[in-house]
């Protein structure tokens, strides 16, 4: 199958961008690095075809016996592999080797029978040869005795590795004319599936070598390495578990030392060749057949058991996991450069809109700016630490005393830390603020390329329903960006991560693209100086409509409050009604049906709406719709402002007629005197 592992659909990516390439359970693929529409896909028994993804055809190329040649035999899952030197060159593999130069039009056999041509139905099974009518004999399974790994040295032409499912590795450094076997490795039983061979990217002498022997009910790891093509060997297996089989190993195209293996229960890096290995966290406990590197974004991606793929997204920051930065308080790895794009909603609604749970979805990568983090430390909280040490006594069935007030109030009294990220434009104007919780080790926050909204501060923000976008700024213009990190901890601050720059590219798929980012960016940012006001204005407006409620409740309810006071609560409704009409529009002929001119808000509205899911330029009407609205705004504020002075001075007679405290009091309520 083929697909994409992200997509700017923002539903993700759904099981309607997979497509079939070939049939089968499942195997080896291809891509033509200079013509990816050009893929190589196969089935059981080495049926592999050329299937072009342009028009949907597919064209079987399988080699077949030269006349008079014996049959071939092949593995469930054939070794494939596009030459690193020529990519219309293909490797494919049996118990033979075959070439072809022209995409698989025709075939060359470059090689003899490279496996021991061990007679499978002489082998033991569950302690005894059983007869050819035992139950499922030779069914649903690989002939025995063929190449199961293949690779070409990208460093050296015609360097080749072959491997074999009894225990072989054969080597030619002359294209195939010679090939030298090597049948005995240190550690490793004999007959060991060789279930993967990887040349080194960086060393035509280098070539590393996976065994795999749980057929036999040998479940340990077996990870070899020679430096002299494949003369001698020596164990990289480290400190992986005694209990995983390995099935495959990657190499980093950028640092050598930078080695990826897939196990039984999961995946593991090591930054040091193999001598040490650390589990990569994030996959299920699961099989991992196979890995493979995404040169372009630095993507890891792992075939695990079930027919499942994973992603792990920009694994560069591993490259630098060396002593000096372990060492620091806090370190920000480099920064990819961040896609600029509005993700599109073909659904018409987030997610899956309304498709059901038929239509499948995979997340895609975080939207925009992604920062890698390392912290050295734990920041734990007193109430933590306490409780770490009560847990341990308890397991211990030692007494667990209770703390002293003066330790629980200085927990109740103390702050967990916080870290926040400060992202800059390229004047160095702080356009965002994000908060994250401190965690050891590495973590990762994304910046989602928008400015900090400007409507009233809230202290919670609450999630979009389904017909609303979140309330977040304007979209960001490409260019240079900065961010730094401070944590902060019982009120005081201390930058752990100095300013570090990074940049903001344009997808540029849009078919009109602005051509001035600067206007642009301008008219965005008075857009959202604008809005600060229009909807602080707006929460204004309502604060003080429900304070005109509560004094009229007061001046009801209370003695002490003349009675005629309401007829001044009565004009100032009146002209809050006025108010809200200019913000909001005539709702009464709205509810009736009737066609409403648009007011001030609605039209900022738009313009903002406008702008929120787009990246292309200004238009001339939005230009003049926003100058409405600025002239709209002022008449609405200047009689909002007047209303505001009339209702401070009712409250002002309130105070003076000792009138209990009312929500949003300006001044000091005045106590009740004898």
């Amino acid at each position: 199958m083929g697909g994409p592992s992200a997509s700017i659909n923002n539903a993700g990516i759904l099981n309607s961008d997979w497509y079939i390439t070939c049939g089968g359970d499942g195997f080896e693929s291809a891509i033509d690095p200079v013509d990816p529409n050009i893929a190589y896909a196969e089935a059981q028994y080495g049926y592999l075809v050329r299937y072009d993804n342009a028009s949907g055809e597919k064209i079987s190329i399988q080699p077949l016996p030269k006349k008079g040649e014996p049959a071939y035999r092949w593995n469930w899952d054939a070794p494939l592999l596009i030459s690193p030197h020529d990519h219309k060159t293909l490797y494919f593999a049996a118990n033979k080797v075959f070439r072809s130069s022209n995409r698989g039009d025709d075939w060359d056999v470059i090689s003899p029978d490279l496996t021991q041509q061990i007679d499978r139905n002489k082998l033991k099974v569950m302690g005894q040869v059983w007869t050819i009518d035992a139950v499922m004999k030779n069914q649903s399974t690989t002939i025995y005795g063929n190449i199961v790994a293949l690779d070409e040295s990208p460093i050296k032409k015609g360097m080749l590795y072959a491997g074999t499912d009894d225990g072989v590795i054969q080597i030619s450094d002359n294209s195939g004319q010679s090939w030298t076997k090597v049948q005995n490795f240190p550690g490793i039983p004999a007959n060991t599936r060789v279930n993967m061979v990887t040349a080194s990217l960086f060393n035509e002498n280098e070539v590393f070598a996976v065994f795999n022997n749980h057929r036999s009910g040998d479940f340990k790891p077996y990870i070899l390495k020679s430096s002299d093509k494949g003369k001698t060997w020596i164990n990289i297996t480290g400190n992986l578990p005694l209990r995983g089989s390995v099935y495959c190993i990657k190499q980093d195209y950028i640092d050598a030392n930078l080695l990826f293996a897939g196990t039984e229960f999961g995946a593991y890096f090591s930054t040091d060749g193999g001598t040490n290995w650390t589990k990569l966290g994030g996959l299920p406990t699961i099989a991992v057949f196979d890995l493979d590197i995404q040169k372009r974004e630095n993507d890891l991606v792992a075939a695990t058991f079930g027919r499942g793929f994973y992603v792990l997204d920009n694994y560069s920051p591993l490259r630098n996991l060396k002593k000096e930065v372990l060492s620091q308080k806090a370190y920000l790895f480099p920064i990819k450069e961040a896609l600029l794009y509005i993700p599109s909603a073909p659904l018409g609604l987030s997610g899956t809109g309304s498709q059901g749970a038929n239509l499948w979805s995979a997340p895609n990568p975080a939207f925009g700016a992604t920062f890698s983090l390392f912290i050295k430390d734990e920041y734990k909280t007193l109430k933590s630490i306490r409780k770490e040490k009560e847990n341990a006594l308890e397991k211990e069935k030692k007494d667990v005393f209770y703390p002293t007030f003066d330790e629980l109030r200085k927990e109740d009294e103390e702050e967990s830390a916080q870290l926040i990220w400060i992202i800059r434009d390229n004047s160095g104007k702080e356009i965002k603020k994000m908060v994250s919780s401190p965690s050891k080790g590495i973590s990762r926050i994304t910046w989602n390329l928008r400015t900090e909204s400007t409507s009233p501060v809230t202290s919670h923000k609450s999630k979009p329903g389904r017909y609303e976008s979140a309330d977040e700024g304007q979209l960001v213009t490409a260019g240079a960006y900065s961010v730094e990190l401070f944590l902060v901890k019982d009120g005081s601050s201390e930058s752990i991560v100095p300013k570090t720059n990074f940049t903001v590219k344009s997808l540029k798929n849009q078919t009109l693209i602005a051509t001035n980012n600067e206007e642009l960016s301008t008219f965005r940012n008075d857009i959202s100086a604008l809005k600060r006001s229009i909807t602080g204005s707006s929460r204004l407006m309502g604060e003080y409509n429900e304070k005109l409620d509560l004094m009229k409740t007061a001046i009801t309810n209370y003695p002490n409050a003349d009675i005629k006071w309401l007829e001044d609560i009565r004009k100032m409704k009146l002209a809050m009604d006025e108010c809200n009409m200019l913000m909001y529009g005539d709702g009464l002929k709205a509810s009736k049906e009737f066609e409403t001119p648009p007011s001030f808000n609605t039209r900022f509205a738009t313009v903002e709406g406008q702008l929120f899911e787009t990246t292309t330029g200004v238009t001339k009407t939005q230009k003049e719709n926003i100058q409405i609205v600025k002239e709209e705004y002022q008449v609405f504020r200047t009689n909002l402002d007047t209303l505001i002075i009339q209702i401070k001075a009712l409250e002002e007679k309130l105070n003076a007629a000792s009138i209990p405290y009312m929500k949003g009091q300006d001044e000091k309520w005045k106590e009740e005197k004898d």
